[in-house]
């Protein structure tokens, strides 16, 4: 779904009615709104990822949870790297990863055009 689509255009307004159909006491059932309205939204896009969505959620999540537990300087530093880490290396391993084989395919082949050009 994307921002300038007739979807989309049914979709927002929808999420925004719903969001302030509940009362703001409630604030942990917007939050939950809202997280699924999100997951909607990028699953419409393509379902395949939405997975890579959910876990990087529920490492941020717990990790977060786990930082409001914790005062020592040290865990809340590794905690921290933890989710830096998984996030990023989720991150570069679907953009680059086609991109690092390719490469690597092209730089180890024998390319016969080349050879014929010396």
């Amino acid at each position: 779904m994307l921002f300038n689509s007739l979807e989309f255009a049914i979709f927002l307004p929808i999420v925004f009615t719903l969001y302030w159909l509940i009362p703001t006491e409630k604030i942990r059932l917007q939050n939950i709104l809202l997280l699924v309205a999100s997951y909607v939204f990028y699953g419409w896009w393509d379902y395949r990822f939405l997975s890579l969505l959910i876990l990087s959620t529920f490492v941020d999540y717990f990790v977060g949870l786990a930082l409001y537990k914790t005062n020592n300087e040290r865990k809340r530093k590794m905690l921290l790297l933890t989710s830096l880490t998984i996030n990023l290396g989720l991150l570069g391993f679907f953009k680059y990863y086609n991109f690092f084989v390719d490469n690597f395919i092209k730089a180890f082949s024998l390319d016969t055009s080349l050879m014929q050009e010396l």
